[in-house]
């Protein structure tokens, strides 16, 4: 069986997928385990919706028409990025998108290319199952990191069990088309989609490896040393 540290340094976002069905058990068994996520003072404040055949179908046809209607999107109800996002943050996101358009060949100049592959977004990049992940608006910034954990354990589990998945902010844009399918409650807000499936090997987009900031950029360790010598003392006393 993959161990958590396998998975993490496994597990990639997969933006093409096999026409290959994902069993329901399998899917059940997923969210299961994720249930046991940790949470603020256990509250749980998370829903999910999880999509196939043909209800995934009429959610991806819905999608289609109100794009066509609006080609800008519905606006998501929460911000999905800072407004000036500064550095290293912007850098990254900038690298992160340049790399992932690179390993398909658009240029930064073709703009109508990278749309038309962002839009692949709304069609859960072909995956066969399709998920909506939602939070309750009464929730606090707290809960929305517990959201992200939830999503997290998703993700690691899936990958343990030979599946690929891909998180999509992008979903929450659409968030009025995917409230009238799902008779989603008013007091959710929809933080994101998520695509889960087979990776499709053969497709050049699925190679993407980011990069990750190194260690000592992210983190700080203090007090070892002394902790050390403390110790170094005891023993030789």
């Amino acid at each position: 069986m993959t161990s958590v540290t396998e998975a993490i340094l496994q597990r990639r976002s997969a933006r093409a997928f096999l026409n290959r069905p994902v069993p329901a058990g399998l899917i059940r068994e997923i969210i299961d385990v994720a249930r046991r996520t940790a949470s603020s003072s256990n509250m749980q404040p998370w829903r999910l919706a999880v999509m196939a055949g043909a209800d995934l179908d009429r959610l991806r046809g819905a999608v289609r028409q109100s794009l066509a209607a609006n080609p800008s999107a519905e606006g998501s109800e929460y911000k999905i990025y800072a407004p000036s996002l500064k550095d290293p943050y912007n850098r990254r996101r900038i690298k992160c998108a340049e790399d992932l358009y690179g390993t398909i060949g658009i240029a930064r100049e073709n703009k109508m290319a990278r749309l038309m592959q962002f839009a692949r977004n709304f069609d859960f990049y072909g995956a066969p199952v399709g998920m909506i992940l939602s939070i309750d608006r009464s929730m606090e910034q707290g809960q929305w990191a517990d959201v992200g954990m939830f999503l997290q354990s998703i993700l690691l589990l899936a990958h343990e069990r030979g599946l690929a998945a891909c998180p999509q902010a992008a979903w929450a844009a659409m968030h009025k088309t995917v409230r009238a399918h799902l008779s989603l409650p008013e007091e959710f807000i929809v933080f994101c989609g998520i695509s889960l499936g087979h990776a499709d090997p053969a497709q050049p987009i699925n190679t993407l490896v980011t990069e990750r900031a190194a260690l000592e950029e992210i983190a700080e360790l203090r007090g070892f040393a002394e902790e050390a010598r403390a110790t170094e003392v005891v023993l030789t006393a």
